[in-house]
């Protein structure tokens, strides 16, 4: 029993003490996993659970794009791509079609891989 609060008492820390860099990696971390999870759902057809982890990567998104500074030029970039993707979820999520998701967690590794790599070029340069 004590060892899932212990569990959850490392990830509140680590979420605690997370740079907002590290907070948005996260972000990340957890759409690609729930994407994972619909589309192992939709497989199964399980339409329940596809439509819960469909809904919580939307929210991600919703949630990502809510932050955006828009003063920074590249925001409009980052509000393309969040709004392709809230557009293609929701119709993953009308459909429960897989391919959609296959697609949409494409673009979600990739947009998180050239996030891992932009804070790797900032701790080198010292900015994180």
């Amino acid at each position: 029993m004590a060892l899932p609060n212990a569990y959850a008492q490392y990830n509140n820390s680590k979420v605690l003490t997370a740079s907002p860099a590290e907070l948005t990696l996260m972000l990340y971390e957890g759409a690609i996993k729930f994407c994972n999870i619909a589309e192992v759902a939709i497989e199964e057809k399980d339409v329940e659970k596809a439509h819960n982890n469909i809904r919580k990567v939307q929210n991600i998104i919703g949630y990502l794009q809510s932050t955006l500074d828009t003063k920074y030029p590249v925001a409009q970039d980052f509000i393309n791509i969040y709004d392709y993707l809230s557009k293609r979820l929701l119709e993953a999520n009308v459909k429960k079609d897989q391919e959609i998701l296959e697609e949409v967690n494409m673009h979600l590794h990739s947009v998180r891989d050239n996030w891992k790599e932009v804070m790797r070029i900032n701790r080198e340069k010292g900015a994180i």
